[in-house]
C-alpha cells in the first residue's frame, strides 16, 4: 500500500469518525447554551494568545467546524471552509450558514480552496491534525497569508517519542491522521519563511499538549 493511499484512506476514516464526534458530542447541549459558551471561548481565547483582528481586514478561518472562530470575527471580511460543512449544516442543529450573513462558507477540503484574495489573519484552529496532505495545507496556508500577515495554528502535539510513532502505526488516534510532536510542526512553518513569534501552551495531556502557534510571514 502506497504512503499516499493509506494517507488518504486514514483520512477519510478520520473525516467520517468527525462528524460522529460532533454529533455525540452537541447531541445533549442546547443549541443557544453552547453558542454562548463557544464565543465566549472565542473572545477568551484571542485575549489570552493577543491576537486581534482589524476591523474590515480579511480573515479565514481554515478547517472552520460548525462553530469555529468565525463566530466572533463579525467585523472582518471572512472567508470559512471545511469539507465537512455541508454535513454539519445537515446534521447538527447548531450550525446555520444564515446566523452568519457576514461569513463567506466554502465546503472544500483546504488542499482544494482557492481563495480570491489573500488574508491579512488566518486561522487554523483544531484543524491542521485533520487534514489529508499536510505539507501541502502547509503550502496553501502560507501561501494565503498576506506578506507581513499572521497565521495562528493549534496543534496537539506528542509529548513522547514511543507514542508518537505507535500512533503513526497504529490508529490510536482516529480523528488525527498526523502524528508530530512540537518541534517538528514547528519546523514545518519555519522553513516555509515565516517567523513563530509565539508559542502558547494552552493544555496540558499525557499523550498530546495543545499548543498555539502564532506565526508571522516574511514581509
Amino acid at each position: 500500500m502506497s504512503k499516499v493511499f493509506e494517507g488518504r484512506t486514514r483520512w477519510k476514516i478520520a473525516q467520517a469518525a468527525e462528524i460522529r464526534w460532533w454529533q455525540n458530542y452537541l447531541k445533549k447541549k442546547p443549541v443557544g447554551d453552547y453558542l454562548t459558551w463557544k464565543k465566549a471561548y472565542w473572545e477568551k481565547l484571542l485575549d489570552e494568545i493577543e491576537v486581534h483582528t482589524k476591523p474590515n481586514s480579511q480573515v479565514l478561518d481554515a478547517g472552520c467546524g460548525p462553530a469555529g472562530i468565525f463566530m466572533v470575527t463579525n467585523a472582518c471580511k471572512t472567508d470559512a471552509v471545511d469539507p465537512l460543512l455541508n454535513d454539519y449544516a445537515e446534521k447538527i442543529d447548531h450550525f446555520k450558514k444564515e446566523n452568519y450573513p457576514s461569513v463567506r462558507f466554502y465546503s472544500q477540503a483546504l488542499e482544494a480552496y482557492t481563495p480570491d484574495v489573500a488574508y491579512d489573519t488566518i486561522f487554523c484552529m483544531n484543524a491542521i491534525n485533520h487534514v489529508s496532505d499536510l505539507d501541502q495545507c502547509f503550502d496553501k496556508l502560507v501561501e494565503m497569508t498576506k506578506p507581513g500577515g499572521e497565521l495562528v495554528v493549534s496543534i496537539d502535539a506528542h509529548n513522547y517519542g514511543f507514542f508518537k510513532h505507535l500512533f503513526r502505526l497504529l490508529p490510536g488516534d482516529i480523528l488525527h491522521p498526523h502524528q508530530f510532536d512540537l518541534e517538528e510542526y514547528q519546523e514545518m512553518l519555519t522553513k516555509r519563511n515565516c517567523t513563530i513569534t509565539r508559542t502558547v501552551l494552552y493544555n496540558k495531556e499525557f499523550f498530546f499538549n495543545y499548543f498555539i502557534l502564532v506565526v508571522k510571514k516574511a514581509d
